[in-house]
C-alpha cells in the first residue's frame, strides 16, 4: 500500500480532519521544515516560531548537535527495554543527575509520563517514610493546574473540557489556588495526610502567570515544616526557558522532586524524566515502575546533546536578556493600546492579555493575522496569547518579530 503524498496544506489538513481522532484544535498552518528560529509550511512560506512546539523546542528546530546525536546512536542500537542494561543509560543517568544537583533520575518518555511518575513516588514515600496509612496520602496541586490529560491529571484539573465525559476521577488530591501562601499554610495544616504539593513555578498553559516574588520560596519552606515533598513541574518552565536552568532556581528553591520532559530533548525526541535525592527515590523497587521505552539509548544520547546545547550556547543569559527586552518593548505599545491590556513572563516564556472576554474570537484572530504576517502563535485561555520562540533567536530577530506583533496588533485596535 502506497503512501499518500501532500502536494498542498489544505490536502493535509483534510486527511487529519477525516483520518485522525479531533483532539486538537491547530492554527491552519501546514509545516514541513524547520531551522533554528524558522518554519516553512507546505507552500514555502517561512514563518518564526513562536510557540516552540510548547517549549519543547528550546534549543532550535533541527539542532545539529542533537540531531546528529540521535543519528549516530540510531544506527548503533535504539532499543534494549530495561530487560537489559544497554551502554548509554548509566551515563545518560549521572549526566542528567549531576546537570541538576540530584542522586538519581527515573527516565521516561512524555511530560505527562514524568508527572505520573512523581505521583507514584511522592505517594509510596508517604507510605514507606512519612507513615501516612496506604491509601490515605493527599498531594496539594494548583488551581488552574495544567500537568498533562492522563486520567489522574484530569482528576485534579478545572478544565472542564478536559474533564468532562471522562470520570470517574481519581482521588487523593487537595486543590488551593495558585500562588496564594496563606491557602497552602491552611492545607498543610489542616490535613495530616498531605505527602507532596505539585506545582507549576510558572503556570504556563493557564496563560504564563507569574508568582509573586517569593512564594516558591516560602511555599518550600512550609512543605519543610510539614514534613511535605515540594514536586516541581518543569517540563514546560525549565531547560533554559525562563532565564534559569529551572525556573525555581530564580528564588533559589531546591525542589525534591523535579519533573522535566519537552526541552530536555530539544523537540528531537520523546525523553523526560523524574529528579529526587536517595531519600525519596530508592522507595521505588524492582517492578514497581517502568516503561519499554523509557530510558532507552538513543533518548539518553538526544537528551546530553541536548543539555550540552544549553551550556555551549549560553542560552539561559539569552533568555533573560532578551525577555527583559521583549516585555519593555511590548509595554511601550501597551501604554497607548486599547486592544491589550498586559505583558508578563520571565525569560522567553511571555504572554499578553488581550482586552476581551474569554469566549471571543479576537485572540485567535490576531494569531491568524499574524500568521499571515510571518509570525507563529497560539491563544491559551481564549484571550492570552502566549509567545514562546526558541532560545537560539537573537536580537535582530526578536526586534524583526516585535515590529510583526506591533504592526499586527494596530489592524485591532478599536
Amino acid at each position: 500500500m502506497q503512501v499518500q503524498e501532500i502536494s498542498s496544506s489544505q490536502q493535509a489538513i483534510e486527511l487529519e480532519d477525516k483520518y485522525g481522532a479531533h483532539n486538537y484544535h491547530p492554527l491552519p498552518v501546514v509545516l514541513k521544515k524547520g531551522e533554528g528560529v524558522f518554519v516553512w509550511d507546505v507552500e514555502d512560506k517561512k514563518y518564526y516560531d513562536f510557540l516552540s512546539a510548547y517549549s519543547a523546542v528550546n534549543q532550535g528546530h533541527c539542532h545539529p548537535k542533537i540531531v546528529n546525536a540521535m543519528i549516530d546512536q540510531a544506527k548503533t542500537l535504539t532499543l534494549t527495554s530495561r530487560a537489559f542494561y544497554n551502554d548509554v543509560l548509566g551515563k545518560y543517568e549521572k549526566y542528567v543527575s549531576e546537570y541538576f544537583g540530584y542522586d538519581k533520575m527515573l527516565p521516561m518518555n512524555t511530560g505527562a509520563e514524568a508527572v505520573e511518575t512523581a505521583i507514584k513516588i511522592c505517594r509510596k514515600w508517604a507510605y514507606e517514610k512519612k507513615g501516612i496509612n496506604e491509601n490515605d496520602a493527599q498531594i496539594i496541586v494548583c488551581e488552574n493546574n495544567f500537568h498533562g490529560r492522563t486520567t489522574t491529571v484530569i482528576s485534579f484539573s478545572n478544565d472542564e473540557n478536559a474533564r468532562k465525559n471522562f470520570g470517574p476521577y481519581t482521588p487523593g488530591f487537595i486543590k488551593i489556588a495558585y500562588d496564594d501562601l496563606n491557602a497552602l499554610d491552611s492545607a498543610l495544616s489542616e490535613n495530616k495526610n498531605v505527602a507532596g504539593f505539585l506545582v507549576e513555578p510558572i503556570q504556563g498553559e493557564a496563560g504564563v502567570y507569574v508568582p509573586s516574588e517569593g512564594y516558591l520560596r516560602k511555599a518550600k519552606e512550609l512543605c519543610e515544616k510539614h514534613n511535605v515533598l515540594f514536586i516541581a513541574d518543569e517540563i514546560q518552565t525549565g531547560i533554559a526557558r525562563t532565564g534559569k536552568l529551572l525556573a525555581v532556581d530564580h528564588e533559589n528553591v531546591k525542589p525534591d522532586m523535579v519533573t522535566l520532559g519537552k526541552a530536555i530533548s530539544g523537540g528531537v525526541y520523546p525523553v523526560s524524566a523524574v529528579l529526587a535525592n536517595d531519600d525519596v527515590m530508592n522507595v521505588i523497587k524492582p517492578g514497581q515502575h517502568g516503561s519499554t521505552f523509557g530510558g532507552n539509548p538513543v533518548a539518553g544520547e538526544v537528551a546530553m546533546a541536548a543539555l550540552q546545547v544549553i551550556e555551549e550556547e549560553d542560552l539561559a543569559e539569552n533568555a533573560e536578556e532578551l525577555g527583559r527586552f521583549f516585555r519593555a518593548e511590548m509595554q511601550k505599545y501597551i501604554d497607548d493600546s486599547t486592544i491589550v491590556n498586559l505583558v508578563r513572563g520571565k525569560g522567553l516564556l511571555n504572554a499578553i492579555v488581550i482586552n476581551d472576554s474569554e469566549d471571543s474570537s479576537t485572540a485567535w484572530d490576531i494569531c491568524m493575522a499574524l500568521k499571515e504576517n510571518g509570525l507563529l502563535a497560539k491563544p491559551t485561555h481564549g484571550n492570552i496569547i502566549r509567545f514562546a520562540p526558541p532560545l537560539v533567536m537573537n536580537k535582530e530577530q526578536l526586534i524583526d518579530c516585535i515590529e510583526i506583533i506591533k504592526k499586527t496588533l494596530q489592524d485591532f485596535e478599536r
